[in-house]
């Protein structure tokens, strides 16, 4: 079984408490991959029904041989997170994967009231894309083949099913 070989640090994009959770679920996620989509809303459930149990970790793991807007959502998503809205920018892109694409994105920029400017400045820069590439390198080394690939309290889970009731299997 594989384990998280990079711990969840304070570069992390996290929902809930990491040091009060009785589940810590790392995801690593392609905003275009179509098995993501179909975790989003699940995963979103999940860390709402049982939030005082539950910290969420989002990882980037582009699979840009496969998906054309995967790197381009990525780093619209970190720079959106730069300002202080990453979750709102992740949800907005898994909500309208479907018509994924660069004018979505941009057009989500003004949605969310982000300064353009310094989106634009952002995402031209070698951290937002050094980040990317960390939360990539960090699920290859901890065996992330495919996404969406989840790790629970530093475990991979290989359980999961695309269900519901398989993330409620995580608390029972």
């Amino acid at each position: 079984m594989s384990i998280l070989r990079i711990p969840v640090g304070p570069n992390d994009h996290v929902i809930g408490d990491i040091d009060t959770a009785k589940i810590v679920l790392v995801e690593y996620g392609d905003y275009q991959c179509p098995y993501c989509g179909h975790a989003f809303p699940l995963v979103k459930r999940f860390i709402e029904e049982y939030a005082d149990d539950v910290a969420f970790v989002f990882r980037n793991f582009p699979l840009t041989d496969a998906h054309q807007y995967a790197m381009a959502a990525a780093t619209i998503a970190e720079a959106a997170g730069k300002q202080g809205k990453f979750w709102e920018m992740h949800d907005l892109i898994y909500s309208n994967q479907n018509i994924l694409n660069e004018e979505m994105l941009k057009g989500y920029v003004t949605a969310l009231q982000l300064d353009v400017n310094k989106i634009e400045n952002d995402i031209t820069t070698s951290d937002l894309q050094d980040k990317i590439e960390a939360d990539f390198e960090g699920g290859v080394r901890s065996g992330v083949n495919g996404t969406p690939s989840f790790f629970v309290n530093n475990q991979k889970w290989e359980d999961y099913d695309g269900t519901y009731d398989s993330f409620i299997e995580l608390v029972s």
